[in-house]
């Protein structure tokens, strides 16, 4: 692991055991599939506790987060999930992600990643505490996330001028493509891959890898890039779906 994001994770561990009641601490993503970018890549995190955050317990994860500065800091996000809860998979769970705090679920795709390759960081690991999600029950989620999201996402453009629009959608599909066709879940570096054989327009699939690894990337307008990621975002998402 990065020494920063070592400091970074021990730091967090250590004040997150005195602002809530910690049971454990999990990574997921990136950092649990051996593909994280240090500056690049989200720090994904599972906490459970043992007992709802009230308010005063809400705050003082404000307090923790905002607390932690500095660039890796950002992107560390946190779901704090209640034991006693965590078979509900509708239940929505205060979340840190994205400089705010408000409330989530803990997705199908998520509780997949963790039962089946968590980065434990603290107390029992997620066999010992999350209930087995089902082949059906995750299909049904990554059906419904491109259906009602995404593919809705694809009717405006303005946002897929933007990067992070056009790298997570264009691997999202790609991930999802390959869990209902294999019943599997794959990292950001192998949707690379497969977008390729999906007929993504490569120069699109190339600018997404050198923004994720730092290489050389090519030449592409916004609004032309944005045209064609929004393009076959669409149309793979109805062939997926068929």
């Amino acid at each position: 692991m990065h020494t920063s994001t070592e400091i970074l994770l021990t730091r967090f561990l250590s004040e997150a055991g005195a602002a809530v009641p910690l049971m454990a601490v999990w990574a997921h993503g990136s950092l649990a599939k051996g593909d994280y970018q240090p500056g690049r890549s989200d720090l994904d995190l599972i906490a459970v506790v043992r007992e709802p955050l009230d308010e005063r317990r809400r705050d003082a994860v404000e307090r923790l987060h905002r607390g932690l500065d500095g660039a890796l800091a950002e992107r560390l996000h946190c779901s704090y999930m209640t034991d006693g809860q965590l078979s509900e998979h509708g239940r929505e769970h205060v979340t840190w992600a994205m400089g705010e705090l408000f409330e989530r679920p803990v997705t199908a795709v998520t509780r997949r990643e963790l039962l089946t390759g968590a980065l434990e960081l603290y107390g029992p690991g997620p066999d010992a505490l999350i209930p087995p999600v089902s082949d059906a029950e995750l299909a049904a989620f990554v059906q419904a996330d491109l259906r009602d999201f995404w593919l809705v996402k694809t009717r405006g453009r303005r946002r897929w001028l933007l990067d992070e629009w056009v790298d997570l959608g264009m691997v999202t599909v790609a991930r999802a493509a390959v869990t209902l066709r294999d019943g599997r879940l794959i990292s950001k570096r192998e949707a690379l891959d497969v977008l390729g054989e999906m007929g993504a327009p490569p120069v699109v699939v190339d600018g997404i890898r050198a923004r994720r690894y730092g290489t050389d990337g090519p030449v592409l307008s916004r609004f032309r890039r944005a045209k064609l990621a929004r393009r076959f975002i669409r149309q793979a998402i109805v062939r997926v779906l068929a």
